[in-house]
């Protein structure tokens, strides 16, 4: 079931995004190569908690940190550990929070240093093809129409599309209906509507499109070990087009790839 939201509620999901927004600034300024993960999940958890919000993601179905920190290969889900980012690395960093009832949902993915500049450009596409698919999200299209933006501009440059893994509602809930998934046909999927708030997030491989489980049960990463890249954007469906409710603008105050 599809919850619609009240303009105040988009509201209430704006000031849980601005928390976000600002404890992603916090993360971007540590990121480089030497430090830990561990040392950007206790950061983020601590900024969270001291502006009055929950991590969304810690305990969620028993997964244990507040982000979702997934190197090189990881596509997402990756849990924080003490190694090291090297130069030469890339960092998915996909952080929830819940603030007055209300999720919020974005990622950004990093470069770790002097980057192969293959691995920089699947950066750049991922990030404009969410931009893409964003452009897709207004009232009486599909969320096939946002699928097909995202895969059409992605496999122009040759990526594959994760397919196992899809956006998703964002409000009470930290993932609600529909799916949004980063392929499909246009003119199908679930029509939006005003009131929805959705999570569009790609997830786009170097390499084939197929991904693998590991041992501890959350982490995906890519079948080949290629490098994946990841963006997202918690985004509301309104009678006037998308508005993105999220923001990465205090990630890029600090941070430029």
């Amino acid at each position: 079931m599809i919850y619609y939201k009240t303009s105040e509620e988009i509201e209430l999901i704006k000031e849980s995004a601005d928390i976000l927004g600002r404890a992603h600034g916090e993360v971007a300024k540590l990121i480089k190569p030497g430090i830990n993960t561990l040392k950007l999940d206790k950061l983020a958890e601590e900024f969270i908690r001291d502006n009055g919000g929950i991590p969304s993601f810690k305990n969620y179905n028993g997964f244990p940190f507040t982000l979702c920190v997934s190197p090189n290969e990881q596509v997402v889900h990756g849990f924080a550990n003490e190694r090291e980012l090297r130069d030469g690395d890339i960092l998915s960093v996909d952080c929830g929070v819940f603030y007055k009832g209300f999720h919020s949902d974005s990622a950004y993915t990093y470069a770790i240093g002097d980057v192969k500049e293959e691995v920089r450009q699947l950066l750049k596409v991922t990030k404009e093809s969410l931009y893409k698919g964003i452009e897709q999200a207004v009232v009486g299209n599909r969320t096939g129409d946002i699928g097909y933006a995202v895969q059409h501009y992605a496999e122009n440059y040759g990526y594959s599309i994760v397919r196992e893994l899809v956006g998703h509602g964002v409000g009470k809930e930290l993932h609600e209906s529909p799916e949004v998934p980063n392929y499909g046909k246009r003119g199908r999927g679930t029509q939006l509507k005003e009131g929805m708030v959705i999570a569009i997030e790609p997830m786009i491989n170097l390499g084939k499109k197929e991904v693998v489980q590991e041992s501890d049960g959350w982490t995906i990463r890519t079948r080949d070990k290629a490098p994946s890249a990841h963006f997202e954007h918690t985004v509301a469906i309104t009678k006037d087009g998308p508005e993105v409710l999220t923001t990465h603008k205090y990630i890029e105050e600090v941070y430029k790839f």
